[in-house]
């Protein structure tokens, strides 16, 4: 695809679902994939079938929700590949509960994911990319991100503040020549239902989640966001099954 070939792109949260396969198809159009994650076995596994398919890839251990290994994790791409043209900060979590069963612990991990690691991921790739006057900057937001459902309100919290991070970042930055896309996923062929911890509510999401779409259909979204050419910026995308 064009405009894709060459690149290095940074992917968080690449061990399954959107990352993997996202990983896979950015790799398969000659990008140079950094692959981050918590699940080091998952990341060696990809790691292997994208070296197999003839790919480029390199993979790092990383805790997007810790700032210094996000940081780390920018110093090792530019001491491997020399430079960051991509980051997409995929990571998340959906523990899904209603307000009044108070399950901090869950707010918490939510807000240090979806939020701050996207925040880590900016400030970690940013000064490279000013540097270069040039970049891209994919945040994976949710249709929860637009409305709001019952027990989805921290959820959905986090996902308006990646969106609107993304829209501060991307009027900051254009007299920079750096873009910034959101991409938000409805219902998707993914682990994330698994993060739910109440059992009932888990099952009811897993009905509706009957009509989920693959992966790899927002793995092309981004690859249709990367592609286009440098004058151009896609700002924002909204993918839900039909």
């Amino acid at each position: 695809m064009f405009n894709v070939e060459g690149k290095v792109v940074i992917l968080t949260g690449a061990s399954s679902g959107i990352g993997e396969s996202t990983a896979k198809e950015l790799a398969n159009q000659g990008a140079r994939v950094v692959l981050a994650a918590r699940r080091e076995e998952r990341l060696k596994a990809l790691d292997a079938s994208i070296e197999k398919q003839g790919g480029i890839s390199i993979y790092k251990v990383t805790n997007v929700a810790v700032q210094e290994e996000m940081e780390d994790l920018a110093r090792f791409t530019i001491e491997k590949f020399g430079q960051i043209d991509v980051l997409i900060n995929n990571a998340g979590l959906m523990p899904l509960s209603f307000l009044s069963e108070k399950k901090i612990s869950e707010w918490d991990q939510m807000i240090d994911v979806n939020i701050k690691g996207v925040l880590y991921g900016i400030g970690a790739v940013l000064p490279y990319m000013r540097e270069r006057k040039k970049g891209h900057i994919i945040n994976i937001s949710s249709v929860a991100g637009h409305i709001v459902e019952p027990a989805a309100a921290v959820y959905s919290g986090t996902k308006f503040a990646v969106r609107a991070i993304t829209e501060g970042l991307r009027i900051e930055e254009a007299r920079n020549n750096i873009r910034a896309t959101i991409i938000s996923p409805g219902a998707i062929n993914t682990e994330l239902v698994q993060t739910i911890s109440n059992e009932k509510l888990r099952q009811n999401v897993e009905k509706l989640y009957q009509t989920a779409i693959p992966a790899k259909v927002i793995a092309d979204t981004i690859l249709h966001a990367i592609a286009q050419p440098d004058y151009a910026s896609v700002n924002e995308i909204i993918v839900r099954p039909t």
